[in-house]
């Protein structure tokens, strides 16, 4: 499980190593081009119910913590799927990655692992 410190709050955010990873190659490049955007999860199961959303602004500090000591292999379609929703008015959704094995497509609702 990964986090990410934002700004001055003493409340991290935790996520999964390698949907952090993706996740850290859009805000990155909106943060190099000066955009300013929000990122929005629902909370995990064992949580208050609910969703969370942060403002993301290019000189509020931010640091990124993998638990895994290898950087993970990125996946181009979900990085565009992120990539894609932060550049909406409605900012980044952390969504699952969708990975279509030689059976059926599972078209099932999946979820990613985000804790505050």
């Amino acid at each position: 499980m990964g986090t990410i410190y934002y700004g001055g709050s003493a409340t991290p955010i935790h996520i999964e190593d390698r949907a952090l990873a993706h996740l850290k190659v859009v805000i990155a490049t909106k943060l190099r081009r000066s955009e300013s955007f929000t990122v929005s999860w629902r909370h995990l199961d064992d949580e208050p119910r609910g969703r969370s959303t942060i403002w993301l602004h290019p000189s509020i500090p931010l640091r990124f913590v993998f638990d895994d000591p290898e950087p993970s292999e990125l996946s181009r379609e979900w990085i565009e799927e992120l990539a894609q929703s932060a550049n909406s008015s409605g900012g980044i959704t952390l969504v699952a990655e969708h990975i279509e094995d030689e059976g059926e497509p599972d078209d099932a609702p999946q979820t990613v692992e985000v804790a505050p």
